[in-house]
């Protein structure tokens, strides 16, 4: 059997052990195409090929950018890691000027591109960069089709010769540059190994239950982003059919014509699902609305390991065979397991959906630590509901002095590209400073309380955590995105987006004479009271200097394209005070 030691000897694994009929599945014209291990491998081998022939050389970057998950981005991947050149994902929705940096910064000499939105961008910088040539994977008029690398890698003839180029990348050596999508200033390129990678996957498979038969997992997020992809590597280890999503938008229906047995997920899609559910449940009557908002109750009271007793597990039953079925079958009736990531998820929400069969677990970790630090899983007691799990095997996690998480293990990246200085800062030694604060508990399990850097002082002396706040704040269905300011000031306040679909909603039921826009909602004196009092709700859970005192509404969506957000939905905290510099101003200079 394959000794896997580098990226590109996962699908070599899995076909020896598994050899698939669907390994990888893509809807191409409203049909789920699926391509077998074999061919997997056949076509990325032909990718090998033909970068030979177009001179691509040992250590050249080849640039990937897809607004979806899609098989092409597999055989790309391997055909590209097995020549000794390195690829170099870039997330699809960051703006062009940010295509010509990473593209510059990284050299990048091809780029394979999916759509013809992504294909304009490119276009629109392509004569700034180094870049030979650009490839789609969709058939686009004036653009070469990815296809063609089969063509002019045909010939077998040179396979030995992509032979002795698998031979000779070594475990040590760069597989990937990531450039993080920061929340300020330019991105940073996150060099990873592919020992980084592998020690990281084989590690972290123990605590994903993949179990035999033929499971099936739904993948969505953006296989650019390092969990993701390392979730992908786990899936072909594991010989599970992985199923790419249409969109984010298509996740139910994608969910119900396949069944999945497991997908990751992000806490925003959770919050969003369960929003949905809610609101449905809202428009219930008598009997129905009474069982549907006891079972929500029950959920909220849930616990691990059947600790809250038989009585308490008899109830779940039936909450179970009459509420909560109807929300698994949501999502094809057979998911029983997410994986979370990227955010911290609302203990309530993490509580309600596992009491609903769909168990989240937890993963905690960063691009520069390949990225799984720990992650949660259910059996063997490694769950406990507000933490992140225990640390993966072969990784040491040490809380610093001053609260901070330091990581160290084969995880740990190689360093930011070009960029010693950067690298030096946030090592010590063999340990990589997250910037991430937590406390480790006394059973082994990660607990994180913020970022380092996001904590501040009051002018009074007081300090405030505002991940706090808001992982708290959130909970409520009228706050879609909320930003706790007052760093210097003489309290904590905060900028609030509504939740203006649940809040359209909430007028309707209500027939409330309130105007439905963006504008008219913040302006409504009604739903600013009605917040106020969602905001007094979760101020009592915390001290009087940290109790927000005071908020303003924004009538925008907070978006990616908008610069609120990074592509991986964190806030952009500066860019968001400059964009309402006039809302912090009235807060705390009117």
């Amino acid at each position: 059997m394959t000794e896997i030691t580098r990226l590109f000897d996962f699908p070599y694994y899995q076909v020896e052990k598994y050899n698939l009929e669907a390994a990888l599945v893509t809807k191409y014209d409203g049909e789920w195409t699926p391509m077998s291990t074999k061919e997997y491998l056949d076509k990325a081998n032909a990718v090998s090929r033909a970068l030979l022939k177009l001179g691509v050389n040992k250590h050249d970057k080849i640039a990937i950018i897809s607004s979806t998950n899609r098989t092409e981005w597999n055989i790309m991947d391997i055909g590209i890691l097995q020549v000794g050149a390195q690829n170099v994902p870039i997330y699809p929705t960051i703006c062009s000027e940010d295509y010509e940096y990473v593209l510059n910064h990284s050299g990048s000499t091809y780029c394979f591109v999916s759509d013809e939105e992504v294909l304009a961008k490119v276009n629109k910088i392509k004569g700034n960069t180094e870049l030979k040539e650009v490839y789609s994977f969709d058939q686009i008029e004036g653009c070469k089709h990815y296809s063609e690398l089969f063509e002019l890698g045909k010939d077998t003839s040179t396979q030995p010769e992509v032979e002795a180029r698998k031979d000779a990348v070594k475990p040590e050596e760069l597989a990937t540059i990531i450039y993080t999508s920061g929340t300020t200033g330019k991105p940073k390129g996150v060099m990873l190994s592919h020992d980084n990678i592998t020690s990281n996957v084989l590690n972290s498979i123990p605590r994903l239950p993949l179990g035999e038969g033929d499971p099936k997992v739904l993948s969505f997020l953006p296989i650019c982003h390092i969990f993701e992809r390392v979730l992908i590597y786990i899936y072909q280890h594991a010989g599970v059919s992985i199923y790419y999503a249409e969109g984010i938008d298509k996740i139910g229906e994608n969910a119900k014509e396949i069944k999945p047995n497991l997908m990751s997920v992000v806490p925003r899609l959770l919050e969003k699902v369960y929003d949905k559910i809610y609101a449905k449940g809202t428009e219930l009557t008598g009997i129905k609305s009474q069982l549907f908002h006891w079972a929500i109750a029950l959920g909220e009271e849930w616990e691990p390991y059947g600790r809250n007793g038989a009585w308490y597990e008899f109830k779940l039953k039936i909450a179970n065979k009459l509420i909560f079925s109807k929300w698994r079958e949501a999502l094809g009736g057979e998911l029983t397991t997410m994986v979370s990531g990227s955010a911290p998820l609302q203990t309530r929400l993490s509580r309600i959906f596992c009491a609903a069969g769909m168990q989240v677990m937890q993963g905690y970790g960063l691009t520069e630590t390949s990225p799984v630090v720990s992650v949660e899983m259910y059996k063997d007691q490694h769950f406990k509901v507000g933490t992140v799990g225990k640390p993966i095997d072969g990784i040491e996690v040490k809380i610093a002095e001053d609260g901070e998480i330091l990581i160290k293990g084969r995880n740990v990246m190689m360093g930011y590209f070009k960029d010693p200085e950067k690298t030096a800062s946030v090592m010590t030694g063999e340990y990589f400073h997250t910037g991430d604060k937590g406390e480790l508990d006394e059973d082994g399990f990660l607990k994180i309380t913020g970022r380092k850097k996001e904590m501040f002082k009051t002018s009074g002396g007081k300090y405030v955590i505002p991940t706090l706040l808001e992982n708290e704040l959130k909970q409520s269905r009228f706050i879609e995105q909320i930003m706790v300011v007052g760093e210097g000031e003489k309290m904590p306040a905060a900028i609030i987006q509504p939740n203006f679909e649940f809040i359209q909603e909430w007028i309707d039921r209500k027939k409330k004479n309130i105007g439905k826009s963006g504008q008219e909602i913040v302006n409504s004196q009604e739903i600013i009271n009605r917040i106020q009092r969602e905001v007094d709700t979760y101020n009592k859970k915390f001290g009087k200097w940290e109790q927000i005192k005071r908020f303003e509404l924004t009538a925008e969506v907070w978006s990616i394209d908008g610069g609120h957000l990074t592509p991986t939905m964190k806030m952009k905290r500066k860019i968001i005070k400059e964009i309402y510099q006039e809302l912090y101003d009235k807060i705390y200079r009117s």
